[in-house]
């Protein structure tokens, strides 16, 4: 179901018990990076959610940091159907088309492990047409999340 990239190493999934504590480091602060100091939002990132979740990433002998990340939760933890999150592309991962190799990755693997229930996000609202052309359709209104526009998306089972 995962298959390499020519860019990184073939890609990891595996649950929050079988992450090394290095790799759940460097995770973090892949999140971090992104989503607090390069995003300007102060927020708790690390939110209860990772122990349930599937843990997705690419990862380069040359860089320690994940290159592409994103974490699936099962359905009926945030929402009804599974969800994906925390996606996230970093250093010489950003701009070669890793972030959509990341996002058919997640969608893969939800569906494998959660098959017909579609699949749910919460997309920053500028990144609606990059969900879109993986089978995600925007639902209801834009909404804040810590200061970012954002709008819940579905992918139908």
């Amino acid at each position: 179901m995962l298959t390499a990239t020519p860019l990184c190493a073939p890609w990891r999934c595996c649950r929050f018990d079988e992450l090394g504590v290095r790799e759940l480091q460097y995770i973090y602060m892949a999140r971090q990076q992104v989503f607090c100091v390069e995003q300007q939002c102060a927020y708790l990132d690390v939110d209860g959610w990772d122990e349930a979740a599937w843990h997705l990433a690419a990862w380069s002998a040359e860089q320690v940091m994940p290159l592409a990340y994103a974490r699936i939760l099962a359905p009926g933890v945030k929402y009804r159907e599974p969800a994906i999150g925390r996606v996230l592309t970093f250093g010489a991962g950003r701009g070669v088309g890793l972030g959509r190799a990341l996002v058919r990755q997640a969608v893969a693997l939800a569906e494998a492990e959660y098959p017909g229930l579609g699949i749910r996000l919460s997309a920053q609202s500028h990144l609606q047409d990059f969900y879109r052309a993986e089978g995600f359709q925007a639902e209801g209104e834009v909404y804040l999340d810590v200061g970012i526009p954002h709008i819940e998306m579905c992918r139908p089972g």
